[in-house]
C-alpha cells in the first residue's frame, strides 16, 4: 500500500512539475513580447523626438534668416534715407547758395598775367587753367590730381579770379573767405589769379592733402 502511494506521489509530483513548467514558459513568453513592445514603442518615441528636434531646428534656422532680411532691409533703408537727405541738403545749398559774380567786388585793376613756365602736361589748358595746372604741378601733386581740382574750382568760381560771392564775401579762384587771407601769399591778391591759385593750394594741402580729397569732400558737404 506504502510503495503504491508512493508510486502515486511521485507521479502527481511530476505532473505538478511539468505544469509549473508550462505555466513559467508561457509567462516567460508574454515577458518576452511585453519587453519586444516595449522597444518598439521607445525606438518609435526616439524616432518623434528626432523628427521634433528636426523641425525646432528647421524653425529656428528659418527665424534666423528672416530676422537678418529684416535687418538688411531696414540698413538698406537707412542708406537711402541718408542719401536723399543729402542730396536734399545739396539742392537747398545750390538754390539758396549766391552764385560769385563781379558786381561789387573789392579787386579793381588790371589782370596781372602769369610769365612762367607752362608744363606740356597742361598745355591742353587755357587761362586761368592753364596757370592752375602749372602751379599744382610746381606744388607738387601729380598731373592726376588737377581733374578734381578743375571741378572744385569750376564749382567755386568758374575759375574767375574776380569772382564774388556778395552773400559770404568769399572772393577769387578758391573762394577765400574773407578774400584778404590771400594777402599772406602776396598783396596782389584781387588781381593776380596765380597769387589766388597759389594760396588755394596751399589751403587744399594744409586742410585736406590733396585736390581729390578736397573735392570729394565739397561732394559730400557742398563746400570745402
Amino acid at each position: 500500500m506504502s510503495r503504491l502511494w508512493s508510486r502515486f506521489g511521485l507521479r502527481t509530483l511530476s505532473v505538478a512539475l511539468l505544469l509549473v513548467a508550462v505555466f513559467g514558459g508561457l509567462f516567460l513568453g508574454r515577458d518576452r513580447d511585453a519587453q519586444r513592445a516595449d522597444d518598439t514603442v521607445a525606438a518609435t518615441g526616439a524616432v518623434e523626438d528626432q523628427e521634433l528636434t528636426e523641425r525646432a531646428a528647421s524653425r529656428t534656422i528659418a527665424t534666423s534668416r528672416q530676422r537678418a532680411a529684416q535687418r538688411e532691409a531696414a540698413e538698406r533703408a537707412q542708406e537711402e534715407a541718408r542719401a536723399a537727405a543729402l542730396r536734399a541738403r545739396r539742392v537747398n545749398e545750390a538754390a539758396t547758395k549766391k552764385k560769385p559774380t563781379e558786381s561789387g567786388n573789392p579787386g579793381s585793376g588790371r589782370t596781372v598775367p602769369y610769365t612762367g613756365p607752362i608744363p606740356s602736361s597742361c598745355a591742353e589748358f587755357s587761362g586761368n587753367r592753364k596757370t592752375g595746372c602749372a602751379l599744382m604741378l610746381q606744388k607738387g601733386f601729380p598731373i592726376s590730381e588737377f581733374p578734381c581740382l578743375n571741378k572744385l574750382w569750376n564749382r567755386e568760381s568758374g575759375w574767375n579770379h574776380r569772382a564774388y560771392n556778395e552773400g559770404s564775401g568769399a572772393y577769387g579762384i578758391p573762394q577765400a573767405l574773407p578774400g584778404d587771407k590771400m594777402s599772406s601769399v602776396a598783396d596782389d591778391w584781387r588781381t593776380n589769379p596765380a597769387t589766388q591759385i597759389k594760396w588755394g593750394l596751399g589751403y587744399i594741402k594744409g586742410r585736406y592733402g590733396t585736390p581729390c580729397k578736397a573735392w570729394a569732400h565739397s561732394e559730400s558737404h557742398g563746400w570745402y
